[in-house]
């Protein structure tokens, strides 16, 4: 079955930190563009960030700059994180990871939603709060 699961989400106090990966199933990430996107309660679906196939191009909303930073390893796990710092409440929302597998300009990619990917995977809730 060819899915992305999301994992890492949480409670976490503000100002605190989380790590989230995505990891596939049944197919080869390294071959995907991989966008790490997310809902809040009552608001519209937004891309948070992205990254290429081979890591070298990265792009973040203006939101998470500076706060976030998504990776990738190809090699050994297969999986994309989202490493996320300085955690503000309005971060909290389910988070969603998607691949694409054709030639895209990131900002573009991180400008859809989650499931107009090739996959999209379930998410992940992460809940900032005191």
């Amino acid at each position: 079955q060819l899915q992305l699961v999301e994992s890492g989400g949480g409670l976490v106090q503000p100002g605190g930190s989380l790590r989230l990966s995505c990891a596939a199933s049944g197919f080869t990430l390294p071959n995907y563009h991989i966008g790490w996107f997310r809902q809040a309660p009552g608001k519209e679906r937004e891309g948070v960030s992205c990254i290429s196939s081979n890591g070298v191009s990265t792009y973040y909303t203006d939101a998470v700059k500076g706060r976030f930073t998504i990776s990738r390893d190809n090699v050994i796990n297969n999986t994309v994180y989202l490493q996320m710092n300085s955690l503000k409440p309005e971060d909290t929302a389910v988070y969603y990871c998607g691949a694409l597998g054709r030639f895209t300009v990131l900002q573009a990619m991180c400008g859809k939603p989650c499931y107009e990917m090739d996959y999209c995977g379930k998410g992940t809730l992460v809940t900032v709060s005191s």
